[in-house]
């Protein structure tokens, strides 16, 4: 599974799991609209961590967090790039 299509996955069983109805998940979606509030995404981090292996929000060479869940995906990517 590609780090996008786990990170959409992991959004829809939050949502699920909230009995939130998200909107429709798209690159451009802000994170702050996407419906889940920031517990829940301290929860996607946590939940990317463990299936993912990767914390890109330890790199103190961070110089800007996602915005966007397209943001989120190229955070996690270049992460990934980075091992």
């Amino acid at each position: 599974m590609s780090i996008k299509s786990e990170i959409f996955a992991e959004v829809h069983r939050i949502g699920g799991e909230l009995k939130k109805d998200l909107p429709p998940l798209t690159d451009d979606l802000r994170l702050a609209d996407s419906g889940l509030d920031s517990l829940s995404l301290a929860v996607l981090v946590a939940r990317l961590e463990e299936s993912l292996g990767l914390d890109p929000f330890n790199d103190s060479s961070v110089s800007s967090y996602p915005v966007t869940l397209g943001d989120l995906v190229r955070f996690y990517e270049h992460a990934a790039a980075s091992q």
